[in-house]
């Protein structure tokens, strides 16, 4: 009778594991030598630039045999109305991707206008209806404190609401 062996462990791996060589072709393309310019820009440029922009692609200058590798330039995609503040901030800007590189890769940005393409920023949750809130609050007569009770029945209200 043959004996049936014991599977291994299963080593599952992360799907950002599996898919980055095509993540990594794609941003490359692009001109980015790492993705972490894109997936950070909010931490590198900061809340307020990110919100209204996103790196498109860095275009780096053809090396001249003999001359030093002269600096790239980011491609920023801006949404119209902020273009000229974005502007005004570039200095701030490059030195802040700057240091992100951690040697003067970039020296001057180019924007170009058009609307973001991430438009999936999450909205703020609503509140639940007061119906419900009264509703739930019958049930935690139990609850001395009139703040907590309050707090717990809006919180039961959101997750029967959701």
């Amino acid at each position: 009778m043959a004996r049936l062996s014991k599977p291994g462990p299963i080593s599952a791996k992360p799907l950002s594991v599996l898919l980055s060589d095509v993540f990594s072709d794609a941003y490359a393309k692009q001109g980015f030598a790492a993705r972490e310019l894109v997936t950070r820009w909010s931490e590198i440029a900061g809340p307020e630039v990110a919100a209204h922009s996103e790196p498109l692609k860095i275009q780096w200058p053809r090396p001249v045999e003999g001359q030093p590798q002269e600096p790239a330039t980011l491609v920023l995609r801006v949404e119209g109305p902020m273009a000229l503040e974005i502007q005004h901030a570039s200095d701030v800007i490059l030195q802040r991707v700057n240091r992100f590189f951690g040697w003067s890769a970039v020296g001057r940005l180019a924007l170009r206008q058009a609307p973001l393409s991430r438009r999936d920023r999450p909205r703020a949750p609503r509140a639940p209806d007061p119906a419900s809130v009264a509703k739930v609050a019958e049930t935690l007569a139990s609850v001395e404190d009139e703040e907590l009770r309050a707090a717990l029945a809006r919180l039961g209200a959101s997750i029967k609401r959701n």
